[in-house]
C-alpha cells in the first residue's frame, strides 16, 4: 500500500513551497506530501486519491484563494475522506472565519501564518492530529474482492472457486454493503454486471468465468509442452498423489483439474482419520499442500481446465480440452473422481446455488449464523459438514432415510455428532419439497409418512456420488454405473475379448481397456471411498506407468 498523503494547498507559490518543504522535512518517511496551487486543483487530486483507494491523512488549506476558499475545499474534501484531518491556514484577519469553520466545516485545527519556527508552531500540532488519524484509520482491503448477491448461483460459484484455490478474498453483498455500491460506482459498473471480481491491482472483472479469474490470478490454463510422459486427469487426492510421484520419479507430468483441487475431499471441513495428522486438517488444506508439493517436484498443473475427449493415435494418447486445444501424452491416469448426486424434488433446480448446495459447507457456513440448516445424507462428508456448520447455525438437522448413521459414517464422527447439542438426527426422513422465491426459505420434509413444513436458511445435499466419466465411457469400458473397469475386473467382463488390444499381456492392476490408460481413486470400479486409499492408488498408478513406458 502507498504511504498516506498529506495535501497542502495555497495559491501563493512562495507560501506553498515553504509549507511543502517543512512537511517533507518532518513527515516524508511515513507520508507522501502532495501540493496544489488552487482549490480546484486540490479537489481534483482528492478525487483521484479516492478513485485509486489511496489514503488521505491530512489536508492543510489556505483560507484566501481566488477560486475556492479554504473552508469550502476542506468541507468538500470531507465528503470523500471523512476521517482525514482538516487544518485551515489563516492570516490574523481570517481568525473569525477559522473559528466559525470549526463547527460549520468540522475543522480539526487552524494555524496562523507565519508558522516559524515549525518545530514549535507547526510540527507539534500536526503530529497530534496524525497520531489521532493513525489510531482511527482502518486500511482498505488490498486483496481480491468479490461483489455480488448473496443468493446468486454465479456468486456462489465464484466463492467456491476462490476458496477451493485458497485465494483470500473479501465478500461484499451488493444489496447490504455500502462499500460494494461505492466500488461499483467508482468502476462505472451496474448491478446487471454482477458478480464482479476486483483484483489486487484494481482491475474489475464483470461476471467472469472461473477460467478468466484463474488466468488473472496466475493459475496455468495452457499446457507448455508438446508431449508428456503422463497426464493425470483430475486433481483430487488420487490425481495429486500421481502428480507428486510422477514428477518425483522423473516423468514429464501434467495434471489437469476442471474445477478446484481436492475433489470431494477438498470440500471437507475436517478430515480426522488421515494418517499423520492427529489433530485433523481441512480438505482444502490437504489439497493445497499436495498441490504445492507436486509443483515443487516439477509437475505442471492446468486448472481450471477440462478434458472432453480422449483418443489414441499411433500409440500416443491425444486429449482434447474444452477450449479446443490438444495435449499429447504417452500415458494417462484417470482420477476424475465423483460428483454428488442431485436431489430430485420440486423446487430444487430453481434454488440450487441460492440456499441449496451440493457439498459446499465451508463457503456458505458463516451466512447461516443463528439459523436452521438441513443436511441430507449420512456419509462422512455429511457428518463433517454438520460438525462445521454447528459452530455457526442455531440448529443443524441431519436427514437420513434409515434408522441410524452406523452403516454409513465413521464411528468418531457419530460420537462427535452425539455430543454436539445443536445437531439433531432425523431418521426415516426425506425432503419432499423446497420452497422460496429467490432463495431457499422453507423445506418440506416427509417424516414417517407425515409432511412437515419448516423454515430453513440452507440445505446441504450429500446423497451419494456418481463417477465423472461421461466423456470417456465411449472409449473406456465402464460398469453399469459408469465406474471404470481395470485389471482383473476388466478381464472377467464379457467385453474384454473385444476391447483389450494388447496381444502379449493382460492389463495391469489399474489399467483400463486401453493400454497405457490407467484409473485410480473414486471413479475406478471397486475403489474404496477413502482419502488414504485414493492417495495409495494414485501413487501406485505411477508404478504401472513406468512398466508400460518400459515396453
Amino acid at each position: 500500500m502507498k504511504k498516506p498523503v498529506l495535501l497542502c494547498i495555497d495559491d501563493d507559490p512562495q507560501v506553498l513551497s515553504a509549507i511543502d518543504r517543512d512537511l517533507r522535512q518532518e513527515f516524508r518517511r511515513d507520508y507522501r506530501v502532495l501540493r496544489a496551487g488552487s482549490g480546484t486543483e486540490a479537489l481534483s487530486i482528492v478525487q483521484e486519491l479516492h478513485d485509486r483507494d489511496e489514503p488521505l491523512a491530512l489536508v492543510l488549506a489556505d483560507q484566501r484563494m481566488p477560486d475556492l476558499e479554504g473552508v469550502e475545499v476542506l468541507t468538500r474534501t470531507r465528503e470523500l475522506f471523512p476521517e482525514a484531518k482538516r487544518v485551515l491556514l489563516t492570516a490574523y484577519a481570517d481568525t473569525e472565519a477559522a473559528i466559525r469553520a470549526i463547527n460549520s466545516a468540522r475543522l480539526d485545527h487552524y494555524l496562523m501564518k507565519p508558522w516559524d519556527p515549525p518545530e514549535q508552531l507547526l510540527y507539534p500540532t500536526l503530529r497530534d492530529l496524525l497520531t489521532a488519524w493513525e489510531a482511527a484509520y482502518k486500511p482498505p482491503y488490498r486483496g481480491v474482492r468479490l461483489i455480488g448477491f448473496q443468493w446468486s448461483p454465479r456468486s456462489h460459484e465464484l466463492k467456491d472457486f476462490l476458496a477451493g484455490y485458497m485465494i483470500g478474498y473479501q465478500w461484499l453483498d451488493f444489496e447490504t454493503d455500502a462499500e460494494a455500491q461505492a466500488l461499483m460506482a467508482r468502476k462505472q459498473l451496474t448491478s446487471h454486471q454482477l458478480p464482479v471480481v476486483i483484483l489486487e491491482d484494481g482491475t474489475a472483472l464483470p461476471n467472469p468465468m472461473p477460467t478468466e479469474v484463474a488466468t488473472r490470478i496466475g493459475l496455468t490454463v495452457q499446457a507448455s509442452q508438446e508431449l508428456y510422459d503422463v497426464v493425470v486427469i483430475g486433481g483430487g487426492p488420487a490425481g495429486l498423489a500421481a502428480g507428486v510421484y510422477g514428477a518425483s520419479e522423473g516423468l514429464k507430468t501434467l495434471v489437469i483439474e476442471r474445477q478446484t483441487p481436492g475433489g470431494q475431499a477438498g470440500t471437507s471441513s475436517r478430515i480426522e482419520n488421515y494418517l499423520g495428522f492427529p489433530t485433523g486438517l481441512s480438505g482444502s488444506e490437504l489439497a493445497h499442500r499436495a498441490w504445492t508439493q507436486a509443483v515443487r517436484l516439477g509437475a505442471e498443473i492446468l486448472a481450471p481446465q477440462e478434458v472432453v475427449d480422449l483418443c489414441v493415435q499411433d500409440g500416443y494418447k491425444v486429449l482434447r480440452l474444452s477450449d479446443g486445444s490438444e495435449v499429447k501424452t504417452r500415458a494417462v491416469i484417470l482420477t476424475t473422481g465423483v460428483s454428488y448426486r442431485t436431489l430430485e424434488v420440486p423446487g430444487i433446480d430453481r434454488l440450487s446455488g441460492a440456499g441449496v448446495y451440493y457439498g459446499a459447507a465451508r463457503t456458505e457456513a458463516r451466512f447461516c449464523q443463528e439459523q436452521d440448516v438441513y443436511i441430507v445424507g449420512g456419509g462422512n462428508s455429511a457428518g463433517q459438514a454438520a460438525m462445521y456448520l454447528a459452530t455457526y447455525a442455531r440448529r443443524v438437522f441431519i436427514l437420513i432415510r434409515g434408522e441410524s448413521l452406523a452403516a454409513s459414517m465413521s464411528a468418531y464422527l457419530i460420537e462427535q455428532i452425539d455430543q454436539t447439542e445443536n445437531i439433531e438426527l432425523l431418521p426415516f426422513t426425506e425432503v419432499a419439497e423446497v420452497c422460496g422465491t429467490d432463495h431457499l426459505e422453507e423445506v418440506v420434509i416427509r417424516r414417517q409418512g407425515q409432511l412437515e413444513r419448516r423454515p430453513a436458511r440452507a440445505l446441504f445435499v450429500f446423497i451419494g456420488a456418481k463417477p465423472s466419466t461421461e466423456w470417456v465411457c465411449n472409449t473406456i469400458v465402464c460398469d453399469g454405473k459408469g465406474f471404470v473397469l481395470t485389471g482383473r475386473d476388466l478381464v472377467t467382463d464379457a467385453r474384454y475379448a473385444t476391447s483389450w488390444k494388447h496381444p502379449r499381456r493382460e492389463p495391469y492392476l489399474l489399467e483400463t481397456c486401453v493400454p497405457g490408460v490407467f484409473a485410480a481413486g473414486d471413479s475406478r470400479s471397486g475403489a474404496m471411498a477413502r482419502v488414504a486409499s485414493a492417495v495409495g492408488e494414485g501413487s501406485m498408478a505411477i508404478k504401472f506407468v513406468h512398466q508400460y513406458l518400459d515396453e
